[in-house]
């Protein structure tokens, strides 16, 4: 039986320049302390995943929001899904979450009318949104037969496709035998790239936060384990950030010792002139809002009127490469950073409505 917590929950929407839409929702009750962060809906209504993480407080959350929204507008926008920009977070340790902190979320997304659709992300698992789906509709990343469940897979496809177009820039081959690869965060998509990455003949050196996770995947893929703080500066063909976003910046771009970065964080960028930098040491950045764009693309098809459908998902997220290398040709015939290039491309397009969702979403699995 679906209960109500509406007698608790408090949602409150405060002015944030530049953004449609921010709301905090409090629930006392169930400890919830969440914000909804929606960007642009210029495309379509908004979608985004709902990030569980123990933020020191409201300020680094609604920073992080803020970004990740950003992000998600222009990653809709460049992968052409007829969706919004738009990011949650809630703040608390994954392992302090609980059923009614997820209700008492379920009801605050439930109060926007489909303006956003949440999904899995960093401390959000399927069981999560699963849990989210049951007391509204505006959920994605869901099992059953007409969802898509965990889009970890298609990320890190689509990742790889990534790596193998700034190879290709490079080197006039998508080739991996032989090169080296160094990937920072083997979370459940930075693992899975790193599976691909070993198939396709590689080297790896691998890096996490936990260095028993790290020292049993460099042992499974007869890679280097590498601390966490000598990541950034160790010799590779390709840099793949895959945890948290903002490393690239002014204090780690000139330890790095990479020909490319292409890797599936979000934000990778701390500022839009990093960018600028990376393109004056000349290295090659794949922008994180067009490579990682596989997750979105893929629980985007859970929304389509006939269902969700893998093989449609995956045409769509290989195409990633043929992105990747227009924008690196757009960056060139420009002389402009790989970054500003996309940011440009992405505006355009909202701008004038390419890509415009002309039928609403169809959720198929609520019965509530």
């Amino acid at each position: 039986m679906k209960r109500t917590v509406e007698e608790s929950l408090v949602l409150e929407e405060i002015a944030v320049e530049g953004y449609e839409k921010v709301v905090v929702a409090t629930d006392e009750r169930s400890g919830l302390k969440a914000i909804i962060c929606i960007h642009n809906a210029s495309l379509g209504p908004t979608l985004g995943g709902t990030r569980i993480f123990p933020y020191p407080n409201f300020e680094a959350a609604l920073t992080d929001a803020k970004r990740l929204a950003r992000g998600m507008t222009y990653k809709s926008a460049m992968a052409e899904v007829g969706f919004g920009g738009a990011k949650s977070v809630i703040i608390s340790h994954p392992k302090n979450k609980n059923n009614d902190m997820l209700m008492a979320f379920a009801e605050a997304v439930n109060s926007l009318g489909g303006l956003y659709t949440c999904a899995e992300d960093s401390g959000c698992t399927i069981q999560d949104v699963t849990l989210i789906g049951k007391h509204t509709p505006y959920v994605v990343g869901l099992s059953h037969e007409k969802s898509s469940g965990n889009p970890s897979h298609f990320t890190a496809w689509g990742t790889f496709r990534g790596i193998q177009a700034a190879l290709q820039a490079l080197d006039g081959s998508t080739s991996l035998e032989g090169k080296t690869v160094a990937i920072q965060g083997l979370g459940s998509v930075g693992a899975l790239l790193a599976e691909h990455l070993f198939w396709h003949g590689a080297h790896l050196i691998v890096s996490d936060i936990d260095w028993e996770k790290t020292e049993a995947m460099a042992k499974k893929f007869n890679a280097v384990a590498c601390p966490c703080e000598d990541i950034l500066s160790v010799e590779c063909d390709v840099l793949a950030p895959c945890a948290m976003g903002g490393i690239i910046n002014s204090k780690t771009i000139p330890q790095l010792r990479c020909r490319a970065i292409a890797g599936c964080a979000n934000n990778q960028l701390l500022t839009d002139q990093d960018g600028d930098e990376l393109k004056k040491r000349g290295i090659l950045y794949a922008p994180d809002f067009v490579i990682n764009a596989g997750g979105l693309i893929n629980v985007s098809q859970e929304l389509a009127e006939e269902g969700y459908n893998p093989k449609t998902a995956r045409k769509k997220v290989d195409k990633l490469y043929d992105q990747l290398m227009s924008l690196f040709e757009l960056a060139e015939k420009k002389n402009c950073s790989t970054h500003h290039a996309a940011v440009e491309l992405a505006e355009h397009r909202i701008k004038h409505g390419i890509g415009k969702r002309e039928t609403p979403p169809r959720y198929h699995h609520y019965n509530g």
